[in-house]
Order: structure tokens, then sequence, then C-alpha cells
């Protein structure tokens, strides 16, 4: 995809930064104008394509500030999440790709290692920051430098327990450091728990300051006053002081200041540099700053599709259907009106995962815990022991990384949490880090745990249903896309039962199987070679329905699996090991993801690219066939 030149007339500085050298050579006058330029252009180049706008507004002095003072990538930034750093590209040499952000061919929407030397470290998960800016610091150590590691968190991150066991190993190694917390109050939903909570204690502890300070002025006048004050400070400042629970963990803790000041940022940033130890800043931003629709809705302006820059309204696509997302929140409610067992949880995406609405029905019934899917996991589980019937509502992508809890705090005890995985499968412009490849791989082996893929939202309805009535651990994997109505025929919208396929079309050639979503191409992909394959819905992943599988293909007809995920570990392979098992010779193909992270892009042109659209789908039909 082709980048856009800057129009040197509407951003006269912008212009000129081709890389952090030539920030530097800007006075600090001019930075101010190269911020509001910033601004104007993101909304410009952003408006047609969509993206993270919100957040990237937030960055933008703080952005400017810490290339000015920092000489990287000598001395790495490493953004929490990577969202966060369009910034970051703009000042880095990349600016006219924006234009290309998220899109096919064009820049990656996070830092990428192979993007740019100034995105040392790739990060499209949470809370992984300080543990790599540690590494970073460490090996800077053991190879004789001196040079700053910086680390830039959000708030929301910083509630994982990942960051939170970085912040401890750091401060026991007391190794030179800065951490800049970067405090706008949210995460991607408004951000909860007790961390949060304690930031806006120290936002809030203005008067404090003020009494403190006032304290000094007085015991300073009399011997001996002042030092005796000091010792019972000591002692009571994780509780009194401002930052005292990051001093406690080994931290000096400077601010809090404005993230939007660069008269304030840039000298602070110059004394954090110079300064030995681990040290924390905290600096407080406003998402969307600057473009009022994305202050007064941060929440909605996250992650955006194309806009009006004018208005801030969506350009909404004509026509468009429910997607899979609003079908299972709409479903969940539902259910949850009949049973006051239902609970449902999510990690910081109330929205993303459709319980925005399940939160308002049922608020005392509804569970954010923040970034933290290992804690919602076995939250979830404890939940499930207790009697309860808890939905799991997490993207496929981040329950990875609560994969031990999977396996030891609910499936081995076989307690019944019903995980809900959205965007399984290619996610888009989002790319590698988002994409949902790996969860059929990595539940299907896992004892206990039942594993579903509706192809339609009729069966996710359904499925839902079904799990809930299950005494076992069950996992429903869906993508991101528009779906169908949820009832478009009786034959869809039959009970469940476990392990049961569904026969979609009778063929005596051969078997064609889709998993999940991947029906409609499958089916498309049949009709266009007009081979005589039977058609199968599979339905179940884990238990397969071997028997039906068996019977269609005989001794020796050749059989396809079409799975929007790894091929590796994937359906494909469960569903060849079980018929060879039972005596079949025939010929296998697998139309799955190959072993390689997919591109970030439109979804047709990342299926193009994987071999998964519909006409990749009808020759290897034709292969199988031949």
């Amino acid at each position: 995809m082709e980048a856009h030149a800057i129009d040197p007339k509407r951003y006269p500085l912008l212009a000129r930064i081709d890389g952090p050298a030539d920030l530097k050579r800007l006075a600090r006058a001019e930075l101010k104008q190269l911020a509001e330029e910033i601004r104007a252009f993101l909304l410009e180049a952003l408006a047609p394509i969509g993206g993270h706008l919100g957040a990237n507004l937030g960055v933008v002095e703080l952005t400017i500030a810490l290339h000015y003072v920092f000489d990287s990538p000598r001395e790495p930034i490493i953004w929490d999440v990577g969202h966060q750093s369009y910034v970051h590209k703009i000042l880095t040499g990349r600016k006219e790709g924006i234009y290309t952000i998220r899109q096919t061919g064009g820049l990656s929407g996070f830092t990428k290692r192979d993007e740019s030397p100034h995105d040392v470290f790739g990060a499209g998960h949470a809370c992984t920051s300080i543990s790599a800016a540690l590494g970073f610091a460490c090996a800077r150590d053991l190879m004789g430098g001196t040079h700053q590691v910086v680390a830039v968190i959000g708030d929301g991150a910083l509630g994982g327990g990942m960051a939170l066991e970085a912040l401890n190993h750091a401060g026991h190694l007391q190794k030179k450091l800065l951490v800049v917390l970067n405090d706008n109050e949210m995460s991607i939903s408004p951000n909860v728990g007790a961390i949060a909570n304690y930031l806006a204690r120290i936002i809030t502890g203005g008067p404090y300051a003020r009494m403190r300070e006032k304290a000094k002025e007085i015991l300073a006048r009399i011997p001996g006053a002042l030092e005796a004050a000091h010792k019972l400070e000591a002692h009571a400042k994780g509780v009194l002081t401002p930052g005292g629970l990051f001093e406690e963990l080994g931290f000096r803790y400077i601010g809090p200041i404005d993230g939007h000041d660069l008269d304030a940022l840039i000298p602070t940033l110059e004394n954090c540099r110079r300064l030995p130890g681990p040290v924390l800043l905290h600096v407080l931003t406003r998402k969307g700053k600057g473009f009022a629709p994305a202050e007064d809705s941060p929440e909605v302006w996250h992650g955006i599709g194309p806009f009006d820059p004018t208005t801030g309204k969506p350009l909404a696509k004509k026509g468009a259907r429910p997607t899979w997302t609003n079908i299972f929140g709409d479903a969940l409610v539902e259910l949850a009106e009949h049973d006051p067992r239902i609970v449902a949880i999510t990690a910081a995406m109330s929205a993303g995962t459709g319980l925005s609405r399940f939160a308002k029905r049922f608020p005392e019934r509804f569970f954010d815990v923040g970034i933290a899917e290992q804690h919602a996991v076995t939250f979830a589980a404890g939940l499930a022991a207790a009697g309860m019937r808890p939905v799991c509502a997490i993207y496929s992508t981040f329950l990875q990384r609560a994969y031990d809890q999977i396996i030891h705090d609910v499936a081995l005890q076989r307690l019944p949490v019903v995980f809900c995985l959205d965007r399984a499968g290619i996610v888009g412009a989002d790319g590698a880090t988002h994409a949902g490849i790996l969860d059929l791989a990595y539940l299907r082996c896992v004892p206990n745990m039942v594993v579903m893929a509706p192809s339609s939202a009729a069966e996710l309805v359904a499925m839902l249903a079904f799990a809930l009535g299950q005494d076992a651990p069950c996992a429903i994997r869906y993508p991101r896309d528009e779906a169908d109505p949820p009832m478009p025929d009786e034959a869809e919208a039959e009970p469940m039962q476990l392990g049961k396929a569904r026969l979609v079309r009778k063929g005596e050639e051969g078997v064609l199987v889709a998993v999940g979503h991947t029906l409609a191409r499958a089916q498309e992909a049949l009709e266009a070679v007009g081979c005589d394959f039977a058609l199968v819905d599979l339905r179940f992943v884990k238990p397969l329905d071997v028997a039906l599988l068996a019977e269609l293909a005989g001794a020796s007809r050749p059989v396809v699996v079409v799975e929007e995920g790894v091929a590796a570990g994937g359906a494909g392979e469960a569903i060849t090991a079980a018929l060879v098992a039972r005596g079949w010779r025939g010929r296998f193909v697998s139309v799955g993801v190959p072993d390689r992270f997919p591109p970030h892009g439109a979804p047709e042109d990342v299926r193009a690219a994987l071999g998964l659209s519909a006409e990749a789908i009808a020759k290897r039909l034709q292969e199988a066939a031949a």
C-alpha cells in the first residue's frame, strides 16, 4: 500500500522530522506547535481508515519529550501497549506510513521489531514493558553500558500481575531504569481495582503535599525536630506519602506531573535520565486529547473505524449485520434472566467482548478484573466450585496468557467454566499479536475440555445454552466478523448434542469438513468445483463425531478439513488420527493456517495470503478429488 507525502504547508514542522535527530534540532518553543501539527495529522490520516486514535492523541507531548531527551534506539523506549506508539512511529521516520497503518502492506498498529530499529520490542499484549526493559537494563550492565532504558506503561496495564512481578524484581535488582506511568485513568474499558484507586488517590493528593511542605518549614525552626520527623516519615512512608507503594518496592517515585506540559516533561525527564537505580515517573494524560469526541468517549475511541474528522461520527457500513460479539452478548443476557447462577467475567474488555449489556442488566453478576487474564480464569474456577455458572469472555489471543490456569485450576478439577473466545481466527488489521489462530490446538489437548466452533449465529446461541448446562469446562470460539441473524433456519437451531456434527450435504466422492465460521467459504468452494463431496459442519472439535466422519470417509475417500486456526495440532490432525485409528487410508488435505504468524491487513487479503479464501479452498478440493 502506497504512503502519502506530508503537506509541508499544512505541517511545516512535521515535514522536517525524519527521525529523532531532526526533532532535537527544533527549539523548545517550537515543540508545542509540533504537537498541534501531529494531532491534526493523526486526525487526517486515520479518519479514512480508523485505528487507535484516542490513546495516541493522549501521548503526543509525552512522546515528543521522550524522543527530545533520550537517544533512541541507543536508549531504548519500550511501549506498553504498542497501540499507543503511532506518534513514536511518526517521529522515527515513518510518518508517511501512518496513512497505511493497519492496512494490507502498511505499517503495523503495534511496535514491531522488523519494522524499525526504534521498535526495540514488539508489544501487542499489555503488561510486558517493565519486564522487557529490565532485561535490556541487565544486558546493558553486563556489556558495560551506562545509557538509560525507558518503559512506558499505561495505568491499566500496571494492574496486571506480570507488571507487578516486574516492579518487584526491578526494585530488588536496583538497576538504572525509568518506568513512565502514563496515567489516563483508562485501559480500553475504564480501569478497575485497587491499583486504579491508589493512583486516583495520588492524583488528588495535593492537600497532603502542601501540608507536608508547610510542616517542614515549621519544623526547620526547631532544633532536631526536622531530623526526627524524617525518621518517623521513613517508617510510615508506605502509608503516608504519594507513591509510597512504588518506593516500598524499591523505586524512586516522581510525580504526578502534567503529561501535556512540555515545559514540565522535558526537564523532569532530563533529571530522571541522570538518576541511578529504578525510577517511576507518574505522568497524567488525557485519552483523546484535543479531539472532543475522543475525550468525551474514550472507550469508544480506543479503536475506531473510519470516521468524519469534523463531527467524529463513524462512517457506518450500509446494511451492517450484528457481529458475533453482539449475538453472544444478547444471548447471554437472555439466558441469565432465567438462571441466577450465571455470572460474566472479562479482563478489561467489557465492550469488546459484548458484555456491556450484561453489565448494565446484572451489575452484581458482572466482574471486570482488569488486564489480568490469569486471575480471571482462576476467579471463574472459584465461582464455579462454589456453585455458580461463570462465563469467561476473553479474546482468543489473550486467553493464551492464562493457559496454566485453564489446565490446573479449571480442567483438572472439571469445573463448569464456559470460555467464550471472541476474535478467534483472522482478525485483520490488528495482525499477528491479536490473531486467534492457536486456540483449537492449545485447547483440544486439555483433558475434560469440550471445544466448540459455531458456523452461524444460531449455533452460537445454541452452544452457549448447551455449555451452561454441562458439568465440565467448555470453550466456544467465534470470529469478530458480522454474523447471520440468530435463527436463520430450524436445522441450525436444533439443540446441541455432545460431540455431534451436522451433515449439511451428502456426497459419495469424499468429505469436506468445515470448522466453525469457515462453513460458508467451504460451501462456496464446493459449489464452484462441483465435485460430489459430503459437507460436514463439525461443531465439536472435541469430542469429535468420529462415527459420522468414519461413515462418510469410508475406507479411502479423500477428506479435506478447513479451519481458521493453525494446521499444526488443529482439528484436521485430530480428525486424521481418529480416522486412521479406524482403518481409513485415504488422502487427507489440510486447509488451515500455515506454520507462520499471519500478516495484518483486510481480513479477505489475509485469508487469501494464507490460503483460506473460498478460491484457495476450491483449488485444494480439486487436488483432493483428482
